[in-house]
């Protein structure tokens, strides 16, 4: 489908939330996907990235996820400059502050006249993460996380009992997760406890392990392997067509 961009600002408790809008360019309907950036924020590959899955029949909606440490609009470099201001962002915003930006993400979705109500997240890094803490929200039906960071670490700014990890077995949709085998980030250990927590809780997940390293799907740079982020995108489409367009 051919598709059409725009933007909608949102108001949060912490401030005025830029969110970049990718839809279909059709009369209608559709399911919202919320895309969670990396800590850069709206780059050109997360554009790409949303319009892909736009593309095929769905409303995304990709947030500006540090909008109250940042002017609205900026985005960050995929450089050391650019990677330490957005980690320094990712540890000063508290988990709660992305549980209101959800929240806002959420109504909006349901009441966008081209929106069926129906509501997905999505994300890559960081946004992996947020698209698994968005799936805390009960009106989200799924989510798609790629190499979600700091989930087994308990790393980001919240009392314990508020740690992603910890809440698990709140979630009532299903989850995708996938993981970068070579991905320091996530290393082995960490995917265990993951796992281990899914088995435990008895969340309706998926599980998928591919050989890769940390941004893969980003198609900038070396660590692009356009193969894998080809069946990703078809594993994710699919994925949200079998759960968002059901009535």
């Amino acid at each position: 489908m051919q598709i059409i961009q725009e933007t909608k600002d949102l108001t949060t408790p912490t401030g005025t939330m830029r969110c970049y809008i990718y839809r279909p360019n059709a009369t209608g309907r559709f399911p919202a996907i919320i895309f969670y950036s990396e800590i850069f924020q709206h780059t050109a590959p997360i554009g790409r990235s949303a319009a892909t899955m736009a593309s095929h029949g769905f409303v995304v909606v990709v947030p500006e996820v540090f909008h109250e440490l940042n002017p609205i609009g900026t985005v960050l470099g995929y450089d050391d400059a650019g990677k330490e201001k957005g980690n320094n962002d990712k540890w000063q915003k508290p988990l709660a502050d992305h549980d209101q930006d959800t929240k806002a993400l959420v109504n909006y979705c349901q009441q966008a006249d081209y929106c069926t109500g129906n509501v997905g997240a999505m994300g890559v890094c960081l946004g992996g993460h947020l698209a698994y803490r968005a799936a805390l929200h009960p009106d989200v039906k799924a989510a798609f996380c790629l190499y979600a960071t700091d989930i087994h670490s308990h790393a980001l700014p919240a009392p314990e009992q508020e740690q992603s990890l910890t809440r698990m077995n709140e979630i009532q949709g299903e989850v995708f997760f996938v993981w970068g085998k070579q991905d320091p980030h996530v290393p082995q250990e960490g995917r265990l406890a993951i796992y281990q927590q899914c088995l435990s809780t008895g969340i309706n997940y998926q599980w998928l392990e591919v050989n890769a390293v940390h941004a893969f799907m980003r198609d900038e740079g070396e660590r692009y392997d356009g193969a894998l982020a080809l069946q990703m995108y078809q594993q994710a489409v699919a994925f949200f067509q079998r759960l968002l367009f059901a009535v």
